[in-house]
């Protein structure tokens, strides 16, 4: 791993590790949970993390208290990042969950800096916040209270339901700053669910945590994410989930089609060769281009799903006016033009 180098001399500058030196723990657990999975506990140097200027994110700082992700969805873009530490990128992604410890603390003595001018900062965009390991290291609390008591906006995207333990700190951060919250649900199919997405609550349980943040006055946004060529994208199963969205009481609805990069490409299409080997063929032609699927395929699942949203009756978000605890103010003019947003 890229840390194995770390000893008492410290590393040459061309050779710089990713964590500090005076902390890596690893730790297994015999749980039903936990089973399979090893965790490395690490002392993070920053949780801050620019985006490049080069990515199409709507924003430009993020906060990251994992690497890898136990939800093990197939087609992950973020499995790429577990080269990084010379972990394997396919069951190593999955079950290798590096975990950095010190995340509240660093990112409030971060967050207190001169330095920092207060930026909105998105989680949740790499690997999610809110798996299973959450459960056992409580990260987001703490995380959560930091951004809160500097009054720093935020956004978290999350298949995990266990953001629910968290809604008081959301509602009270909403109180002082603006707080966005979506969750990523590109289809309600349970036997494609079971397969390509293994480790996550089931589309169903995510659309209940729509419902209750709605019902505690933070609404909810859902990425319909990913929307998945030939097994998750007929006019009947998109019907099927905008309808699921929208009975959720989501505030807006954002498809995203299936992109491969990667890293994850190579794993999604071994999934797929022993799942659907049929459909081998036509996702090496539609993907010969790259990552992404051709231009005139995700206009036409976007224009289907805003069809849909807009016969179910689910608004578009303003990117200006992330999701929040409403207070009493006057009513915004009708006609307010509005723009679907990512998180």
């Amino acid at each position: 791993m890229r840390w194995d180098h770390l000893g008492e001399t410290p590393p040459a500058p061309a050779d710089t590790a990713l964590f500090g030196m005076d902390a890596v723990t690893t730790r297994t657990f015999d749980t039903p949970e936990f089973r399979g999975i090893t965790f490395h506990e690490v002392r993070a140097r920053t949780i801050l993390n620019r985006v490049p200027g080069a990515s199409r994110m709507p924003f430009e700082w993020t906060v990251n208290p994992y690497r890898g992700c136990t939800h093990a969805c197939v087609y992950c873009f973020a499995r790429k990042t577990h080269s990084y530490l010379d972990l394997d990128t396919g069951l190593g992604f999955d079950s290798q969950i590096v975990v950095k410890v010190n995340a509240p603390e660093l990112l409030t003595r971060q967050l207190a800096s001169r330095n920092w001018q207060g930026a909105h900062i998105a989680m949740g965009t790499n690997v999610d916040c809110y798996q299973r390991a959450e459960g056992r290291y409580r990260l987001m609390p703490g995380i959560l209270t930091a951004l809160r008591d500097r009054a720093n906006p935020f956004s978290i995207l999350t298949k995990g339901t266990l953001i629910l333990r968290d809604l008081e700190l959301l509602t009270q951060a909403a109180e002082v700053t603006e707080v966005g919250v979506s969750v990523s649900v590109g289809f309600t199919d349970e036997e494609l669910w079971r397969t390509i997405e293994p480790g996550t609550p089931s589309p169903h349980r995510r659309l209940d945590v729509v419902r209750v943040l709605g019902e505690h006055g933070i609404g909810c946004g859902v990425l319909m994410a990913p929307v998945v060529p030939f097994l998750g994208d007929s006019p009947e199963q998109l019907r099927a989930t905008v309808r699921a969205i929208a009975e959720a009481g989501a505030v807006s609805v954002t498809p995203l089609v299936l992109h491969l990069r990667p890293g994850a490409r190579e794993w999604f299409m071994s999934w797929l060769a022993r799942h659907h080997p049929q459909l081998v063929g036509r996702y090496e032609r539609m993907y010969a281009g790259g990552a992404y699927a051709p231009t005139w395929y995700q206009r036409r699942i976007t224009r289907q799903v805003h069809e849909l949203a807009a016969e179910f009756g689910i608004g578009p978000a303003r990117r200006e006016s992330p999701r929040r605890v409403p207070r009493p103010s006057p009513a915004p003019p009708a006609g307010d033009p509005e723009q679907l947003t990512l998180l």
